[in-house]
């Protein structure tokens, strides 16, 4: 039985476990973008003039799609590990878990180093891909370079923050984020201002949190109130251990990883059609939609654990209960999401601008592009289902799907269909998010049903 400090995947009311173990990975995701816009905000206040601020902030903008791809990469081990560690421990085997996380760690520190070594060599070129500007490329290399050397820090932060979920010990995951938080905001006013540092300061704040952050990750994981320990035998990679886990973790590596592409496709196109208004705007719609949807990855984040963990034991009811759970709240929650979103869209708009023209605009846009939004939940229940269970190649298929067969194409095929060119690139969004739920449902109605199946004794 997985059961520590009232924690029991095996047993107990799963909708009370669900929401336990959602409720802090979802205040760990608020605190994280918070600090994120605090840093923004000391950078945009730097003197000696306003203009400094505004290319400062400009510059470290630029750095954000390359920093992106780099917590892609914790993603890719973690978010591919964790299921497959909780299904092995279902399975009433703890060794082969804790071999899962060894792999993972050490993969997390490889990909560290060379990630560094990569943007040392290669910064400016990759910033200047990226959008930064002569006036703005200092900022965005001071940033950058200094930001980089922490990569360790947040590849392990990141990466091995995920195990301690995946053992059901919320809170101390939730600890992590907060400790690192309360750090950087604490240091980002003294390196910024006090030593006076400007963008360097912001960096090394970062990276200073993120290193002390990550060695409370570190000392729980070898610690002894943890299930699966961090043991030096585990750490040599194992090929047969790590490559299904890599196989499984390319889903969320792509969700996440696309999200700069995407960014580039969705405003060349605005740019075209709508000028820096639109542009602007577009900047505002995707803030508002990864700010909202952060329950919707805190629920399913809650309940991977429980999925994975009971359809190790082949417990198939208590895997349907989780599912059903996650889906009802998943459903609920963005069908009100977008209900807020249509009936006040202002609101949300003013969280980021107040300018009236650019507000009526912002909102405008924002209608259309989160025009699907409430059928959006279903998508994550079923496709954060697939990972947890273990499906890699449906996981896979369901995120390239969505962004890459589907999105990025109708940017470009819908404008020629409509007068409001604008319009079109915005309604790219809910078109594909319509056509990938309406997939993701189909396939899962199938495949869970069969998954379920197997896992029951016939009935003879």
């Amino acid at each position: 039985m997985s059961q520590h400090k009232g924690v029991d995947l095996g047993s107990g009311n799963v909708r009370k476990l669900l929401f336990s173990l959602a409720v802090p990975t979802i205040t760990s995701q608020i605190v994280n973008m918070l600090y994120n816009m605090v840093d923004r905000i000391f950078i945009g206040h730097m003197q000696p003039t306003e203009t400094v601020g505004k290319l400062a902030l400009t510059g470290v903008g630029v750095c954000f799609p390359i920093i992106i791809i780099m917590s892609a990469f914790s993603a890719l081990m973690a978010m591919g590990g964790t299921p497959k560690a909780s299904i092995e421990e279902g399975r009433g085997n703890p060794e082969q878990s804790e071999r899962i996380m060894g792999n993972s760690f050490t993969l997390l520190v490889l990909s560290a180093l060379v990630l560094t070594l990569v943007v040392q060599l290669f910064a400016e070129p990759l910033l200047l891909t990226f959008g930064a500007s002569e006036n703005t490329i200092p900022y965005a290399l001071d940033y950058m370079r200094i930001y980089s050397i922490g990569t360790l820090f947040v590849q392990l932060t990141l990466g091995m923050n995920a195990y301690i979920t995946a053992q059901g010990f919320t809170t101390v995951s939730m600890k992590t984020v907060m400790i690192g938080a309360g750090l950087n905001i604490l240091l980002d006013p003294i390196f910024i201002f006090l030593l006076d540092m400007g963008v360097q300061g912001a960096a090394l704040a970062t990276i200073l949190s993120q290193a002390v952050s990550a060695l409370w990750v570190l000392r729980f994981l070898t610690g002894s109130q943890t299930r699966w320990r961090l043991r030096r035998k585990n750490l040599r990679p194992v090929p047969a251990v790590f490559l299904p886990c890599l196989a499984l973790g390319l889903s969320p590596f792509i969700m996440q990883s696309t999200e700069s592409l995407i960014a580039v496709c969705f405003n060349s196109s605005l740019l075209k059609y709508g000028g820096d208004t639109a542009v602007g705007a577009m900047t505002v719609l995707t803030g508002i939609m990864q700010f909202a949807l952060m329950p919707l990855s805190g629920l399913s984040q809650g309940a991977q654990p429980i999925i994975s963990y009971n359809f190790g034991a082949r417990n198939a009811e208590r895997v349907r209960t989780a599912f059903r759970c996650l889906l009802k709240a998943c459903l609920i929650y963005s069908m009100t999401l977008w209900a807020l979103v249509q009936l006040f869209p202002q609101v949300f708009v003013l969280l980021f601008n107040n300018d009236g023209a650019f507000v009526d605009y912002a909102a405008w846009a924002l209608r259309i592009y989160m025009g699907a939004t409430g059928i959006f939940g279903i998508q994550i229940a079923c496709q954060q289902t697939f990972v947890a269970l273990g499906n890699a190649k449906t996981s896979l298929f369901l995120a390239v799907l969505r962004k890459i067969i589907l999105l990025i194409p109708l940017i470009y095929i819908l404008p020629p269909f409509f007068a409001d060119k604008a319009f079109a690139v915005f309604l790219a969004e809910p078109v594909a998010d319509a056509l990938a739920v309406a997939t993701t449902a189909t396939l899962f109605a199938r495949q869970f049903k069969t998954g379920m199946a197997q896992l029951e004794p016939s009935k003879t």
